[in-house]
């Protein structure tokens, strides 16, 4: 009797893709067989995203895209929409089954217990706040660099989020179980390990369910340290109100760690910060990102940055736009607002309409390359480790340096996969030309800035 044949399609952030690769395992050890998302497939699970409008819409493409290429095929609905919208998605054409936050993760258990013929599609939602295991995951790509699920959920109120109500509260692994995770993926061949997560610096502070560990991130990052296995470790990305400066320091020194902080920022408008709801003041994350470049001038700093938000006038945008512009960072990742419901966003005054929102961000867009350009002409000349990855089209090998700065070489066979020592050298795209030195044993040692 054939293997039933599952493919998989995710929306969103690095931590679906993570939760998406574990799933992935779980119906192969089931018995089931993986394919590709373009080919024709029995099942077909779609792990959604739901922080903008543009995922909600994205999630009922792909669910149309899918009954296309397969109209007899199940469809699966899981995530983060799934858990905000369980009955709407189910009453979609063509979907048969949806899981919340939490019964995801039987997602094997549910399919074997669908009806063999089509029917009505059914939902199987807990309350968020019952949400409160932890279910470790990770992700493997060109079996170089993994991304690994260490924290989950958020306590934070911030007015324009929907992840609270989607994910449930903050809650983690613990560290010992994380480092046996980090070591596993050592001896698998991963070179680098990106930490992910919902709030990443709120690691180990719980008190939900079964679960009654006090642990902090930075215990973690020293824990992780003493991973020989592992050569690289990243943040994908830390609030700046728990960024705290005994982890910078500690980056600073550290031999696994990368000196690349994503710190979300969302306005550089104090006002506008305030009804955001965030944790902090522009100054804070201004000293910040002094603190960083007192300790590593070499580091790559992004932001996150939202635009339009309800009551942002041009003079709040502008005072966001001077902000940035005067900040040392290299690179933005620029959001439009887009209103969530059962958001408290929803109810304030002052809708700012699409098209200045659009210019804002295409502003912004505008302001982070001419960083993204800066940052890179500073680092011509300088020797970096860069972790080798794939080839591109035109013939080279890319990967990223310590300081995420993309870059590449003429690809030959034995370089893929592979840590190197370059020289930086200028390039017109947005990389930067490699120039191999041999001086592999170098790699570990602290770099030049």
């Amino acid at each position: 009797m054939p293997e039933t044949t599952v493919a998989f399609h995710t929306l969103g952030c690095k931590l679906n893709y993570s939760e998406s690769s574990t799933l992935q395992r779980m119906l192969q050890a089931d018995g089931m067989q993986v394919v590709g998302f373009g080919h024709a497939a029995d099942i077909y699970v779609i792990n959604t995203c739901s922080v903008t409008e543009n995922a909600d819409k994205e999630c009922r493409s792909v669910i149309r895209k899918v009954q296309r290429l397969n109209p007899d095929a199940r469809i699966a609905v899981v995530g983060c929409y799934a858990q905000l919208k369980p009955e709407a998605i189910a009453a979609l054409p063509g979907v048969d089954l949806v899981l919340g936050a939490r019964e995801k993760f039987e997602l094997g258990k549910y399919l074997r217990s669908l009806p063999e013929k089509k029917q009505a599609g059914v939902a199987f939602s807990c309350e968020v706040s019952e949400a409160v295991e932890f279910h470790s995951s990770y992700s493997i790509g060109e079996r170089t660099r993994a991304f690994l699920k260490v924290q989950d959920g958020c306590n934070y109120t911030c007015s324009y989020c929907t992840i609270p109500m989607a994910r449930g509260a903050s809650r983690s692994d613990k560290i010992d179980q994380v480092v046996h995770q980090a070591r596993l993926l050592g001896n698998e061949g991963i070179q680098e390990v990106v930490l992910t997560g919902i709030n990443l610096g709120d690691f180990g502070i719980q008190k939900a369910g079964s679960l009654h560990h006090e642990e902090s991130f930075t215990e973690l990052a020293l824990a992780l340290e003493q991973v020989d296995a592992i050569h690289r470790f990243r943040i994908s990305s830390i609030e700046p109100n728990l960024l705290s400066s005994d982890l910078i320091a500690f980056v600073a020194g550290s031999r696994r760690f990368m000196p690349h902080f994503h710190i979300p920022l969302q306005s550089g408008s104090n006002k506008i910060l305030k009804l955001m709801r965030r944790r902090y003041q522009r100054e804070l994350y201004a000293d910040r990102v002094g603190e960083i470049r007192r300790q590593i001038p070499h580091a790559a700093i992004g932001a996150d940055v939202i635009v339009g938000f309800p009551g942002e006038t041009q003079q709040d945008f502008l005072e966001t736009y001077r902000f940035l512009q005067e900040l040392d960072l290299n690179y933005l990742h620029v959001f439009t607002y887009s209103e969530r419901p059962g958001t408290d966003a929803l109810l304030l005054p002052g809708a700012v309409p699409l098209p200045v929102r659009q210019e804002r961000n295409r502003m912004l867009r505008i302001l982070s390359e001419k960083k993204r350009v800066d940052f890179y002409s500073r680092q011509v000349g300088t020797e970096r480790a860069v972790l080798l990855e794939t080839a591109s089209q035109s013939g080279f090998l890319e990967g990223y340096t310590d300081n995420y700065i993309k870059v590449r070489v003429p690809y030959e066979v034995k370089l893929e996969r592979s840590l190197q020592w370059v020289r930086l050298m200028p390039d017109p795209g947005e990389t930067m030309i490699g120039q191999l030195l041999p001086a592999p044993a170098a790699i570990r040692t602290p770099v030049l800035s």
